[in-house]
């Protein structure tokens, strides 16, 4: 397997570096999330149960499943501290259905809200209490209601995401080529033509694209027992270090030519089609920058 990057081990450590770092950030993300739940459901859910300024009914009108959508997050964070982003996701995903029921009653929760603000004068002076505490940082309770919707959104395009990395993973052979890893997004794979600089014959390869590096790989032998379905990868291009320039005119017009250029590489991708060229130019142009 052939690393194209003047110190190999240099960049590994930067790409490690990189990795703890967006890590990290996404349990702090996570963390600061469940702070702002807590909030709801300690100072308003848990308190109301015990003083019964609301009804029951309505008590379950306005915050329906935030509690067990906050135990939820809770787990995911833990998971997520231990560094097991596949195992925290997994189990998220199983829990999707309370969004669903939370995300139907949202409307309404709003609006029942309103009304006992307005003709509760008890709960009135009680949400106004606690939104004054310092914790709240001015926040109203309005504004902490909808935070799962837009937390889960985030949650799942990292699923999603993860998903797509575990299968490109498991497409190539070996362990050499570590394609998990947190920061990363997927982006586009596909066959293209690599175009020799030297007078040899043109290759086809599959690239798979990402949002730091460009895998180069070809398929196993098919008659291989374990293999014959996977790809091997030859070279781990990183986006960090490269330029892309579009090149015409070869085929008249139909398709087009790519010229990425490395510190120590050249690398010139070619594809009949013209579609497929102009999508993989405006990703890797987008990857780059």
């Amino acid at each position: 397997e052939q690393i194209l990057c003047p110190l190999v081990e240099e960049q590994r450590a930067r790409w490690e570096r990189k990795r703890s770092r967006t890590a990290k950030e996404l349990v702090e993300t996570e963390q600061k999330y469940l702070e702002q739940l807590d909030l709801v459901t300690t100072y308003f859910v848990t308190i109301l149960k015990a003083k019964g300024t609301l009804q029951p009914a309505v008590r379950e009108g306005i915050f329906g499943l935030l509690e067990s959508i906050y135990c939820t997050s809770q787990i995911l964070l833990l998971h997520l501290e231990r560094g097991h982003l596949g195992l925290g996701l997994e189990g998220f995903c199983q829990k999707l259905e309370l969004y669903g029921h939370y995300a139907e009653n949202l409307e309404q929760a709003k609006k029942t809200l309103q009304e006992q603000v307005k003709k509760n004068k008890a709960f009135c002076r009680f949400k106004k209490l606690q939104e004054s505490r310092p914790e709240f940082l001015g926040w109203q309770l309005e504004d902490l209601l909808p935070l799962p919707l837009q937390r889960l959104h985030h949650t799942i395009r990292s699923h999603e995401n993860s998903m797509q990395l575990l299968r490109v993973q498991k497409l190539l052979k070996g362990q050499k080529t570590k394609v998990l890893t947190p920061e990363r997004w997927y982006i586009q794979e596909g066959w293209l033509m690599v175009v020799p600089t030297k007078g040899e014959e043109v290759k086809r390869k599959m690239f798979f694209l990402f949002s730091d590096i460009l895998v180069a790989t070809k398929p196993c032998h098919p008659l291989h027992p374990l293999n014959s379905d996977k790809f091997s990868c030859q070279a781990i291009y990183p986006l960090s270090q490269c330029t892309v320039d579009k090149v015409f005119g070869h085929t008249q017009s139909q398709g087009g030519l790519l010229s990425l250029s490395f510190p120590h590489k050249t690398l010139l991708l070619m594809s009949s089609n013209q579609e497929d060229i102009n999508n993989w130019y405006l990703n890797l142009t987008t990857a780059i920058r």
